[in-house]
C-alpha cells in the first residue's frame, strides 16, 4: 500500500514538470517567433503557407501565368479565403485571353471597387460545390454555381462545355479541382448589363 501514494506522488511530479516545461517551450517560441514582430497586414486562411498539402484552387491560379487577371479579379472581388475553404470546389478558371475578349473596358471597370459586388457575382458562377473531373460532368446537363445560379453542361464529342466555355485543362488542388476554360462566363444578369 506504501507503493501506491509513492507512485502517485511521483506520476504528480511528472505531470507538473512536463507543464511547466511545456509552458516555458511556448513562452520562449512566442518570444523568438518573427512573426510576432511583424506586423501582420493579411489575414484568413489564403495568407498561410503550407509546402507539404496538395496547393488549393487559388494556389493553382496564382501559380498559373496564364491566370494573372483572374487572380487579380479575386483579390479585388475579396474572395481568396473562399477559394482556399476545404471544398471541393470546382473552380472553372477563365484564362488571360478569355478575360481580353470581353469588351473593352470591362474587366478594368470590373477591377474598381464600386463594382465589387458586380465582379463576385461573376467569379462565384465560376465556382460549383464538388470535385468532377472533366469525363463525369458529361453525365451533367447543369451546375448549381455558388452564385445561386445555374450552368448549362454540354458534351461535344469529347469536348465539354460548361456556360458555353470549352474546358481545355483540368488541374486537380487539394480541396478540389481547376477547370481552365476559354471563356468568361457571364450570369444571365450580367450579360444583359453588358
Amino acid at each position: 500500500m506504501k507503493n501506491v501514494p509513492t507512485n502517485a506522488g511521483l506520476i504528480i511530479i511528472l505531470c507538473v514538470g512536463l507543464c511547466t516545461s511545456c509552458k516555458n517551450g511556448v513562452k520562449q517560441n512566442e518570444t523568438n517567433s518573427p512573426a510576432t514582430s511583424q506586423e501582420v497586414t493579411q489575414t484568413g486562411q489564403a495568407f498561410i503557407e503550407d509546402d507539404v498539402s496538395k496547393p488549393t484552387v487559388l494556389a493553382i491560379a496564382q501559380g498559373s501565368e496564364d491566370h494573372v487577371t483572374l487572380v487579380a479579379a479575386v483579390e479585388a472581388a475579396g474572395l481568396q479565403n473562399a477559394l482556399v475553404n476545404a471544398g471541393p470546389l470546382m473552380v472553372f478558371a477563365p484564362t488571360n485571353e478569355a478575360f481580353a475578349a470581353l469588351p473593352a473596358g470591362t474587366v478594368e471597370d470590373l477591377l474598381k471597387p464600386e463594382n465589387k459586388d458586380a465582379l463576385s457575382n461573376i467569379l462565384t458562377y465560376h465556382v460549383t460545390p464538388g470535385n468532377y473531373s472533366k469525363d463525369f460532368l458529361k453525365k451533367f446537363k447543369k451546375l448549381g454555381q455558388a452564385n445561386n445560379q445555374n450552368v448549362m453542361v454540354e458534351v461535344k464529342g469529347e469536348d465539354v462545355y460548361v456556360g458555353g466555355a470549352k474546358i481545355m485543362a483540368s488541374i486537380p488542388a487539394g480541396n478540389g479541382i481547376v477547370h481552365v476554360i476559354d471563356k468568361v462566363m457571364l450570369p444571365p444578369s450580367e450579360e444583359t448589363n453588358n
